[in-house]
């Protein structure tokens, strides 16, 4: 079953049905809603998805679908700014779904909401284009904040979906890039990519705190990054 709601005109067409939220009423969405459909194939959490989002003013629901053909269809139709998909889906799982939505509806911008936090789904999924990644156990604020993240353009991972994320990449770029990091610079920079602190990271590699701390200055100087947030962003971005 598929439910559709009242949307704005811009940048497709769709007539409108239904709210969700009858404090924004019967009329269609305004230019500064943002129009999101949710995908999940279980009802209490397409409910519970909706309450969270109903705390928000410039959100709109235009659709709910709870399999991947449905989705696409209903893409077609409402053109959703971001769309919030579970992994584990009927007949197509999110990640094929995904690549789905970068043919039929390439302006939709994908963020998982999911349980599973294993490294090979987290980059599968950004190499299937999605914006955003959340685990199930954040609140409805973090929520709120992914949507509007992702609609104007930037990406949202949870703290240990990004950790992960950019553990894997630096272990890749650590036995393949030809970048100018020394192989300890290397060793290092894997450990921040860890979420580990100076202290941590020294007593890893056996070394004293301060020459951790050199080392970490000489790596985002070289890859020109001077935080873990920018590390994030730019492991994520490649």
């Amino acid at each position: 079953m598929t439910t559709t709601y009242a949307t704005r005109p811009a940048p497709f067409r769709l007539t409108p049905v239904h709210s969700t939220n009858p404090d924004k009423g019967s009329a269609a969405c305004t230019s500064s809603q943002i129009k999101v459909m949710v995908v999940d194939d279980h009802p209490i959490v397409l409910r519970g998805i909706a309450c969270c989002l109903a705390k928000a003013a410039n959100i709109t629901i235009v659709g709910e679908a709870r399999n991947g053909t449905e989705a696409i269809r209903l893409a077609k139709q409402c053109a959703p700014d971001v769309v919030l998909m579970d992994l584990e889906l009927p007949n197509m799982n999110g990640l094929a779904l995904a690549d789905q939505f970068r043919i039929h509806a390439p302006k939709s911008r994908i963020i998982m909401l999911t349980m599973h936090h294993r490294s090979e789904y987290i980059m599968r999924a950004i190499q299937s284009g999605a914006r955003g990644y959340l685990l199930k156990d954040r609140s409805a604020a973090e929520l709120i904040q992914a949507v509007e993240k992702v609609h104007a353009g930037e990406t949202c991972f949870s703290g240990e979906v990004a950790m992960v994320a950019v553990s894997q990449f630096v272990r890749a770029q650590a036995s393949d890039s030809p970048s100018t990091l020394t192989p300890r610079e290397k060793e290092v920079l894997v450990q921040i990519a860890e979420g580990l602190s100076n202290k941590e990271i020294a007593c890893i590699l056996n070394l004293g705190v301060r020459t951790v701390e050199t080392h970490r200055e000489r790596i985002m100087r070289k890859l020109n990054i001077h935080s873990i947030a920018g590390l994030t962003r730019y492991a994520i971005a490649e």
